[in-house]
């Protein structure tokens, strides 16, 4: 279950409360006092544990002992009617007893908030289901929580600064309402701007970060977490999985989802603060307006920090009237080149906080509608008890005040970083290079021959075969078990190379350099002899004969003014698979220069991975050293992706170091661990990943009635330039028929949408001319957040009708829902859309008028019947 029938915990018709005769200061006694105040209509007192369920029961039913928390009392309530059920008894049930929970209300579609919760708050509701200490005004955000305590806080925090909520919810044990589900449900509310999402655990991280991504491409949501302490990665094998510690990783989970991580209550109050008072703009431009330098300065070097590009400044003189910080902010505010202005107003004996204030609002009001793109206004006034009535003004004429630079700064970063990852979820990546066709069933034949043999780490020669696969330069690298028979590996990579790198190989030799376990530079195959029978007397000195089973011998690989980098791969307990790049070598967890990513990747993501390291700036020309070749580090970068995305036995991966110059790159040492997946996933592809990757699998040629081929496969964001070409050839009627509108507004926004899919939760197919790649037609589906229902959407080629693409498409849409796990497809068509309702009608659609809009017919797929059928 998502999202159904939650609209009865925020909006219900009629409300109960069950078991609260335990005293006026119990959760119950508090909830029914809270309940009483709120609530305008009746509130029924349900008595005993099981309520009389031959009469219709209300909507909602707060439960506040707990003899009422059994099976029983859930079928009862669901059977009478009842849709939403909020538990506050803090209960510790075994897994026996929530399920016994969970299937007596699942017949009913009876959702349950809790256990453990301090219950719901619906301001424009007029509803107060919980047992906070206050009831907020109505407003536009909304905050999920899984701490009871947070909510107090919240509440306390907003009360004074007349801040208010759309929507409150602690989610106490998430027994079935969980993170995710309200994240859904929020996302489509429009009472809610923005969201304030508190979690202590994140249980299904496919499901949340799929409603995370959707939740943030409509609106801010901010999120605070408690970090962790864990040693970087000290119990884990590989050098990527050190660098990937829980938090790093974490961050770059939400960051990939869009949404902004603020570390402790103080920020995340600021940044609440923000979003009320001003809305998300475009732009990271911008002017401080001050009565100090000194002040101003300050906050303009913090603005530049946190990553603001260009920031001026307007010094209103240290005794400026508020006539002065009136002219200065119209002023900023028809500017051009900003896009948020800032107004810091320092103590000053000759000019009166309040009517600073007053300038300062009266101005923003004053301007607001007449400056397009609108420009959030941002002050603070710096003081303690003499600026308070300033700062109250500015609360009540809805200007976003601060009681310090700092905090301003802060906010406006807030807006800035939330319309950056906006940006991102919404941008086309670069294409990948034509030709890249990894070796698939090799790589696969070498994982199931190794997970065969019982073995967790690849030995190195596999190692590098499997990224070889993959297309991923790497050193040759020759097994030897004896030290003769490295002498004759190396007599072979001679005869093309000057010298040859002898390594210990087993798994004791997994961190080779830490056990002296590499010979470099050797320039003869004695050299080679002498170095490998050093290496095992070595190991055997050292107790590690059982666990190294020969040598390795490798060409020596001198490349000019190359960067020594490390790629990896590393499996998160929680976000599953998670990319690593950074600066490699030897002392590569010392340096910890590193970016991480969740994969899918593509190359745009690539790139922003190698930017946000430290080793970046020298991978650019630099004292007479051409630049390393960054196209081919970030498309080594795609295919490890690809390969984690392939095989799901691959658990981590380390390329280290990677050598990269100007001449390209290659991998010296690869270490990969394996283990065998027992999970799988309805489409196929590697179950733990967080992100759904490409599926594809769903590639293939389709066959039309004329005999003609077409190349049908899932749309990828760089699929955005296929458009402009395909819109060319859709009249504006059929423009109209699928838009409702004949000239739909064809942004790169509007396109982008159409291309960045979350597999997750939408499909869409495209097919191709198999001669140049154009686009012929698609046909798209959207999951509703219940997963249950998908509406579909097709457009084809003007000119192509009548050879039956259509009907193809529908026909694939159709399998794909079925296997997706939906139970229906529906769409809106025009009535006048004889054709698109001639073929539903043959594909076997249901087709009824709409009730409310007779141009409009409803059409309907039933998937749950026999797929004979269709």
């Amino acid at each position: 279950m998502t999202i159904l029938n939650l609209n009865h915990a925020f909006g219900p018709a009629s409300v109960g409360i069950l078991g609260a005769t335990t005293g006026p200061r119990s959760p119950g006694g508090i909830a029914l006092q809270n309940l009483t105040a709120s609530f305008g209509g009746d509130i029924a007192h349900l008595d005993g544990a099981e309520p009389d369920g031959a009469a219709a029961l209300p909507e909602l039913v707060v439960i506040a002992d707990v003899a009422s928390v059994s099976p029983q009392t859930i079928n009862t309530l669901g059977t009478g009617g009842t849709r939403t059920a909020v538990l506050l008894p803090d209960l510790d049930l075994d897994r026996a007893a929530k399920r016994a929970l969970l299937e007596a209300a699942r017949p009913h579609v009876l959702r349950l908030i809790g256990t453990g919760t301090i219950g719901v708050i619906a301001p424009y509701a007029n509803l107060n289901a919980s047992y906070a200490q206050l009831m907020p005004p109505a407003g536009d955000l909304a905050l999920i929580t899984q701490s009871n305590a947070i909510v107090t806080a919240v509440i306390d925090w907003a009360a004074p600064r007349g801040i208010g909520f759309s929507g409150i919810i602690g989610l106490g044990d998430r027994l079935d309402v969980d993170t995710s589900d309200m994240l859904d449900f929020f996302a489509s509310d429009i009472h809610t701007r923005a969201i304030l999402l508190q979690v202590d655990e994140i249980r299904e991280r496919r499901k949340f970060l799929s409603a995370a991504r959707a939740a943030a491409r409509a609106k801010p949501v901010l999120i605070i977490k408690g970090r962790g302490n864990e040693e970087q990665g000290s119990h884990r094998g590989s050098h990527a999985s050190v660098l990937a510690t829980s938090d790093a990783v974490e961050d770059t989970a939400f960051s990939r989802a869009g949404l902004l991580r603020v570390n402790d209550l103080e920020e995340m109050f600021s940044a609440a603060a923000t979003l009320s008072r001003a809305r998300p703009f475009r732009g990271d431009r911008v002017t401080l307006i001050s009565n100090s330098e000194t002040v101003a300065r300050l906050a303009a070097d913090k603005l530049t920090r946190l990553g603001a590009p260009r920031v001026q400044t307007a010094f209103t003189g240290s005794d400026a009237v508020p006539s002065a910080y009136s002219e200065a902010l119209a002023a900023a505010l028809d500017d051009t080149d900003t896009d948020a202005v800032l107004v810091l107003n320092a103590p000053s004996a000759f000019v009166d906080e309040t009517a600073v204030a007053q300038a300062i609002a009266d101005t923003t009001a004053e301007r607001r509608g007449k400056v397009w793109p609108a420009k959030p206004v941002f002050a603070s006034l710096i003081g303690g008890a003499s600026a308070e009535s300033g700062r109250d003004l500015l609360d009540q004429k809805g200007v976003a005040g601060f009681r310090t630079p700092d905090s301003a700064v802060r906010g406006i970063m807030h807006l800035v970083s939330y319309q950056r990852r906006l940006d991102q979820l919404m941008r086309t990546p670069e294409s990948l290079p034509d030709g890249f066709e990894p070796d698939f069933h090799a790589a696969e034949t070498l994982l199931a021959k190794a997970l065969t043999d019982g073995s967790d780490w690849l030995s190195a020669s596999a190692a590098a075969d499997l990224i070889t696969a993959y297309g991923i330069p790497v050193a040759a690298c020759l097994f030897a078990a004896t030290p003769d028979a490295a002498a004759h590996a190396a007599d072979t990579l001679l005869a093309d190379h000057d010298a040859v790198v002898v390594k210990i190989s087993g798994k004791s030799a997994r961190h080779k350099t830490d056990i002296g376990g590499v010979r470099l530079e050797l320039p003869s195959a004695d050299a080679a002899r002498i170095a490998a029978r050093d290496l095992l007397a070595r190991a055997e000195a050292l107790g590690l004969s059982d666990g190294v089973d020969g040598i390795t011998v490798h060409p020596m690989i001198r490349r000019a003014r190359a960067r020594e980098l490390i790629l990896g791969v590393t499996d998160d307990p929680t976000y599953g698979p998670t990319m690593v790049f950074g600066q490699g070598g030897i002392a590569v967890e010392l340096v910890a220069d590193k970016a991480l990513a969740l994969p899918p990747l593509d190359l745009t993501l690539a790139h922003d991975m190698i930017a946000a390291t430290r080793i970046a700036g020298q991978l650019d020309a630099f004292r007479g050293a051409p630049a390393a070749d960054k196209d081919a580090i970030a498309l080594a970068l795609v295919k490890l992706s690809q390969l984690a995305a392939d095989h799901p036995s691959v658990r981590e991966i380390d390329i280290n170091p990677l050598l990269a110059n100007a001449d390209g790159i290659i991998a010296l040492d690869v270490r990969v661990r394996i283990a065998k997946e027992t999970r799988s996933d309805r489409h196929g592809v590697n179950p733990r990943f967080a992100i759904r990757p490409y599926p594809k699998q769903w590639e293939q040629t389709l066959t039309l009635k004329d005999g003609s081929e077409v190349l049908a496969r899932p749309v990828r964001p760089e699929d955005e330039a296929l458009y402009e070409d395909f819109f060319e050839d859709v009249t504006r009627e059929d423009m109209r028929l699928r838009f409702f509108t004949p000239t739909p507004n064809l942004s790169h926004k509007f396109l982008a949408r159409l291309t960045q899919i979350d597999y997750g939760r939408a499909m869409a197919f495209m097919a191709l001319k198999p001669e140049d790649g154009s686009l012929l037609g698609v046909v798209r589906i959207h999951a509703d957040a219940d997963h249950r229902r998908g509406e579909y959407a097709i457009l084809l080629r003007s000119s192509l009708k009548g050879l039956g693409l259509g009907w193809t498409l529908m026909k694939l849409i159709i399998d794909y829902a079925r296997i997706d796990g939906l139970e229906e497809i529906y769409g809106e068509v025009l009535a006048e859309n004889r054709t698109m309702l001639a073929m539903c009608r043959s594909l076997g659609f249901a087709v009824v008028r709409d009730h409310d809009d007779s141009a409009l017919m409803h059409v309907s797929f039933d998937l749950t019947a026999d797929e004979d059928a269709d």
